[in-house]
This record gives C-alpha cells, sequence and structure tokens, in this order.
C-alpha cells in the first residue's frame, strides 16, 4: 500500500518474470564487476536507449566546436610513463585534435539552454591510437551509483507522460526515496546548476577510470576540465529573464566567441589514487556520487584544451555527434564504477540504434587513423573498411593475407577479482557526509541561493515528499534542513524519523 492509500502492483519486465530488486546490477562482489547476464538491466537499458526516435534521449540540446588538445609532458610534476602508456600525454606540446559537445541534459532538442540541469561536457579527442572519448558533465557527481537505476532517474527528471510537463513532485518523490542523490542535489541547486554559458563552466569525467603503465601497473583517476574563463552562473531570475528572448543563449555565446578569435580553453587535471579497495576512506572510491578530497588526492595538471573552429554544418556534426565512454585508447583503462560500466554498453548501443550501425563511418566520429576491420555491410555502410592485403577475406584468423592480431603496446592489466556473485549496494554509502561539506563550505551568497532554490521547487511539491526531503536534508546539515523547513512551514512538523517515512530500508 502507497502512501496516498493505493494499492501498489508488483514490478515485472517485459517477460512478465517479477522484478525483485531493481536497485543493483548482478556483481562479482559489491564492488564489481558487473557481469554480463544482468538481463534486467540489458533489456530496461537498451529499452530505454530506444525510447526517442531521432532525437537523443538524453542531452537532445547540444553545440559542438572544434580544437585540440595539447600535453604538458607531464603528470603534476611527474613523467607520465609513471602512470599510462597512452602516447597523447608523453610529449611536450603534442597536440591532438578533438571535437567537444555541450549540452543540456533532459529538455529536448529545442528546448532552453538556461534550464536548471546538468550541462554534458563530452569530449572526442582523435589520438595515434584511435578516439579517446572523455564523456562528462559540468557537475563532478551523479544522482545515482548504479546504472540499473538510470532509466528511472531520468524519467523522473523527464516530463509526466500524462501531462508532458516537468513535475517538481515527481523529481522530488524520487530524489526523497533515492539518498545517494543529496550530494548531487546540492550542486544541482546551487548556483552551478545554471551556468551562465558553455565557456564559463568546468568540466568532469564523473566516473572512476585506470591509468596503465608499460608495465600493466594501474592506478585510479578521476578527470576535470577546469575552466581559464572562470566559472559563472546564472540567478532562477537571470536565467527566467534571458530564456524570455533567447532559447539558444550558450550556443550563441560560444559560436560568436569562436568566430571572433576568443578561443576558450580549459585545463585537463587528473586526480590519482592507488588501485583497491581504500578502506581508510569513508567513501568508496568507485562511487560517482562521490568526489576525492583534493587536499589529500591534489589536481595535477597534464595538458590543456582550446576551441578554434566552429561547425561547417550543425546536423552533420552536432547532431550526429556520437560518443561513448567505452571508447578508450591503450594506456587508459575501465574502473569496476557500476554507472560506467552500464554506460559503456549504453552509449553505444544508442549510437547504433540513433544513428545506425556504420555511424562511426561519418566524418565528425571518424579517427584519425585507418580502420581496419572485418565488419561489413549494415544500414547505410557507404564503404568497406580496409581490409588488408585481400578483400576477399572478412574474417580472422586466415593464412590468406586477412587481417591479423595487432602487437601489444604493454603488459595488460589484469586486477584480481574474487566474490560472490550478487546483487549488494556498496557498503561504504555515506550518502550526507560530502552533501553536507560541501553546503558548510559554499559562500553564504550561495547557501541563499540553495536554500531558495529547493524551497521554490519543494514548494510545488506534496507534504510528505517535502517531510522526506527535510529528513534528508537535516542528515546533511542540521541548519540547511531547518532553513528549508522554515521556508516550507514545516518547522514544528517535521523531524529525522517522520521525514523517512516511506523510504525502503535499503535506502535508509
Amino acid at each position: 500500500m502507497s502512501e496516498d492509500g493505493r494499492e501498489q502492483s508488483h514490478l515485472t519486465n517485459r517477460q512478465g518474470h517479477p522484478v525483485y530488486d531493481n536497485q543493483n546490477q548482478r556483481t562479482v562482489g559489491e564492488r564489481g564487476p558487473a557481469t554480463l547476464e544482468n538481463y534486467q538491466f540489458l533489456e530496461k537499458i537498451s529499452h530505454f536507449d530506444r525510447e526517442r526516435i531521432p532525437e537523443r534521449v538524453v542531452h537532445a540540446r547540444g553545440f559542438l566546436a572544434h580544437g585540440f588538445f595539447e600535453a604538458y609532458g607531464t603528470i603534476g610534476d611527474e613523467p607520465p610513463s609513471r602512470y599510462t602508456r597512452a602516447k597523447l600525454f608523453q610529449e611536450k606540446g603534442k597536440r591532438t585534435p578533438l571535437v567537444v559537445r555541450f549540452s543540456t541534459v533532459i529538455g529536448g532538442r529545442d528546448s532552453p539552454e538556461t534550464a536548471r540541469d546538468p550541462r554534458g561536457f563530452a569530449v572526442k579527442l582523435k589520438t595515434e591510437d584511435g578516439n579517446w572519448d572523455l564523456v562528462g558533465n559540468n557537475l563532478p557527481v551523479f544522482f545515482i551509483r548504479d546504472a540499473v537505476k538510470f532509466p528511472d532517474v531520468i524519467h523522473s527528471l523527464k516530463p509526466d507522460p500524462v501531462t508532458f510537463r516537468q513535475d517538481p513532485n515527481r523529481i522530488f518523490d524520487f530524489m526523497s526515496m533515492t539518498p545517494e542523490s543529496m550530494h548531487m542535489l546540492t550542486w544541482l541547486f546551487s548556483p552551478r546548476g545554471i551556468p551562465q554559458d558553455y565557456r564559463h563552466m568546468d568540466g568532469f569525467g564523473v566516473n572512476t577510470y585506470k591509468m596503465v603503465n608499460a608495465e600493466g601497473e594501474a592506478v585510479l583517476v578521476k578527470y576535470h576540465w577546469k575552466t581559464k574563463q572562470g566559472i559563472k552562473s546564472l540567478t532562477q531570475a537571470q536565467a527566467s529573464e534571458i530564456q524570455a528572448t533567447e532559447l539558444g543563449h550558450a550556443s550563441k555565446d560560444l559560436f560568436e566567441a569562436i568566430e571572433r578569435g576568443d578561443y576558450p580553453e580549459w585545463e585537463l587535471c587528473v586526480q590519482i589514487m592507488e588501485d583497491g579497495e581504500h578502506p581508510e576512506l569513508d567513501f568508496d572510491p568507485l562511487d560517482d556520487t562521490k568526489t576525492w578530497p583534493e587536499d589529500v588526492f591534489p589536481l595535477r595538471p597534464v595538458g590543456r584544451m582550446v576551441l578554434d573552429r566552429n561547425v561547417d554544418n550543425f546536423y552533420a556534426e552536432t547532431e550526429q555527434v556520437a560518443f561513448g565512454t567505452g571508447v578508450l585508447v591503450d594506456g587508459l583503462d575501465f574502473s569496476d564504477d557500476k554507472m560506467l560500466v552500464g554506460r559503456t554498453f549504453s552509449y553505444s548501443d544508442t549510437q547504433r540504434h540513433r544513428v545506425g550501425p556504420n555511424y562511426l563511418q561519418l566524418p565528425i566520429n571518424a579517427p584519425v587513423t585507418t580502420p581496419r576491420t572485418n565488419q561489413r555491410d549494415g544500414q547505410m555502410a557507404y564503404h568497406v573498411d580496409d581490409t588488408g592485403e585481400n578483400p576477399h577475406v572478412n574474417y580472422e584468423p586466415s593464412s590468406l593475407g586477412g587481417l591479423a592480431e595487432a602487437p601489444r603496446a604493454g603488459r595488460d592489466h589484469e586486477p584480481e577479482i574474487s566474490g560472490p556473485l550478487t546483487r549488494r549496494t556498496l557498503s561504504r554509502t555515506n550518502d550526507y557526509a560530502q552533501a553536507g561539506e560541501r553546503y558548510r563550505t559554499m559562500p553564504d551568497d550561495e547557501r541563499e541561493d540553495l536554500v531558495f532554490n529547493f524551497v521554490d521547487f519543494l514548494g510545488q511539491c506534496e507534504e510528505h515528499v517535502q517531510e522526506r526531503m527535510v529528513g534528508h536534508f537535516k542528515q546533511c546539515d542540521a541548519e540547511l534542513g531547518r532553513r528549508v523547513a522554515a521556508g516550507l512551514g514545516l518547522e514544528g512538523s517535521t523531524n529525522g524519523s517522520v521525514a523517512q517515512r516511506g523510504v525502503p530500508a535499503r535506502a535508509q
């Protein structure tokens, strides 16, 4: 029975099988990796990837620019080879061409760029070893830590399927039942939730990746793009004023800046951590709802990105560009981050559906190297990949002059993995600590803006949703909870236990 007295039906998949755990993928141990037989996740995410034709399901509104990445030849003060054999980092001054697509996440292709929404920050670097896609956002964390929940969080943020209006009550109903979202909410409802434009915001890889050196040794890594233009944001009132006359102000700003030669620039920095579980930390380093403290894991500069050329055709480039978190070059690798594993399947699956199975033959997506594959045909194939000496051979191995395996560039990274095959969340969730710390370290004006925005949006929600959210805020920071409660007129009626009413035990 739900809180409003309605009978609740049980969730099934489209085969009619009951879904008894819709929160966790099946993984080797609680930290992963996830396994490919996660039928519920694969069916759920595959359908989600196909929910919109031909517009992107998420990140539909965006704009692209061309530029280059220039390596410093160091990672911090150390040679890159200590951490990675990826070629693009090794030589000082080495330039790698790239494209960047900035976007909003939730709205459609013609939605306003003034929305309170994460901004996509997707970079495709065309290296001598093939493409590297670093697909992230302008905020350092995300709402959820397991990709099986991705369709749910996006559905809550998207318009109501009946009224087709974005509804704060639906959004905060989901968030109030998902405590891991609290950290992200302190970013999204702060001034960072509405960047002034694309040039004046940072970018983050969000997920935890690995770097691998020539000996096959790996470290955990997080990526940060730091804007050289400075961070600037809009208040809700300023955003509303812009939206009254202009829906694409950020795209316009980026295009005009590049046209006049005011090329925007970002510095790429990495945080590095030894590979492992790190029990000394109060969070799991693979949890994408957490940031790594910079006083413990400092930002190490590795290079700069400059955007210096606009698109020639919006559709051919901005609309048809296709990114994927699985697109890595030698010397860069995945971690067992459960969101990253799920995104790696979902992104490429989406591109094959949205653009077509031969999307990598399009100039905007093609690598600067020559692809040599045995893949053939498919919808809209307009050339055959290089086949080697004998075009009659489209298989491997062969003694007739077909393609052969490439030599290894270094030792494989072979992490030890053991544990029961299970469905469990991480043991160190700690959903409130970093959210509270962020609130306490914000300047006074940003705290004011955060509280105002929470009250403004929660004021449109049902009281039981308000109570649950206030209960979470009080566990993040007592003052934050009191201020939001006061703004909602709940001072005397809400406490932590009341606010947790209806939250499943696994969410508490």
